[in-house]
């Protein structure tokens, strides 16, 4: 097996067997930790202050259009890239420690592999690189291929790989050797459904046996299915985090499934909000849910009857726009 072309296969830092002590982790510590990083290049600012924490064994999403500044934030932590200002800490030790990172897999945004090499090759390489017992090597490399669906394609040739498949090999390098971090970038940026959903799951047995997952992406809705919380980056700064139940927070107002009101009803019931019609549906808006009680109660000492009360709630994107301050 060769070694990689000169800009043909951007290394992916592996995992390795150390022990946390081993490693100088410490265990009580949260995963990442980072207090007003900043990174400038030339004049242009590609993080100005990034802080947060990031507690061991969650999933967590780092959201941002493209742009804000996500990809520059991994490679100060992986210590890909040197900080301008400001610190982080990741797994316990400053980041970019060598030994640390031995228990951190990395998948990049951007990474190409040799195409001349089969999916195991590719594996045993990488478990090469991170000092993996000779022996453990041909079981580490099944084992990541049966995880990430490519059990039957261990001997072909990346070179024949759809765009998709290497994904699923580079998602395959990044677990390899069990790491305390997982760090993905874009992971299901080129995958179908069906492969999108097995990430899924990979993601959330991750999350089962402790392992800490950083999820860099700018879909929503991979975040919605796997994140235990997210941060929302802007320009190089975060704009808020907290799970998405805080993030997703409720419109003030009601729509309601409602027959038999009589005509002018409205003159009655105008005090609890702003009204709309939409089709069989009313909406009620301007209007705090805890008066829902009271205006069912309205609703029926005027004859009406109420068939159904959805309390409206803003959704993910809402929010991500709004924080944004985009329309």
């Amino acid at each position: 097996m060769s070694p990689a072309r000169s800009g043909e296969h951007v290394a992916v830092p592996g995992p390795g067997t150390g022990s946390p002590s081993a490693c100088g982790q410490a265990p009580g510590s949260p995963a990442i930790h980072a207090i007003e990083l900043s990174k400038r290049y030339g004049r242009t600012v590609a993080l100005a202050g990034l802080s947060m924490t990031v507690a061991r064994g969650e999933v967590f999403g780092f959201l941002g259009p493209n742009g804000a500044g996500k990809t520059t934030a991994v490679k100060l932590l992986l210590g890909l890239a040197r900080p301008t200002g400001g610190e982080a800490m990741v797994l316990g030790a400053p980041a970019g420690d060598r030994e640390t990172r031995r228990q951190i897999g990395y998948l990049p945004e951007l990474f190409r592999f040799q195409s001349w090499l089969t999916a195991r090759e590719v594996l045993i390489l990488h478990c090469r690189l991170m000092r993996l017992p000779r022996a453990r090597r041909a079981a580490a490399a099944d084992d990541a291929l049966h995880l990430v669906g490519l059990s039957g394609r261990g001997g072909d040739k990346v070179g024949t790989f759809s765009k998709g498949m290497q994904q699923r090999l580079g998602l395959g390098v990044a677990l390899l050797g069990e790491p305390a971090l997982v760090v993905l970038d874009e992971p299901t940026s080129a995958l179908d459904p069906v492969g999108r959903h097995q990430v899924r799951v990979i993601i959330r047995e991750l999350r089962d046996r402790g392992t800490t997952v950083f999820l860099n992406t700018h879909l929503l809705e991979e975040a919605e299915h796997v994140c235990d919380r997210v941060t929302i980056l802007s320009k190089g700064r975060s704009r808020a985090t907290g799970t998405l139940g805080e993030l997703r927070v409720r419109r003030p107002g009601v729509r309601l499934r409602v027959t038999g009101l009589p005509s002018g009803w409205w003159h009655s019931l105008g005090a609890f909000g702003r009204w709309a019609a939409e089709g069989d549906w009313l909406r009620v808006d301007q209007m705090t849910v805890g008066r829902v009680p009271e205006l069912v109660a309205a609703i029926v000492s005027l004859g009406g009857r109420v068939e159904a009360v959805i309390p409206e709630h803003q959704s993910l994107e809402e929010s991500f726009l709004k924080l944004l301050g985009e329309t």
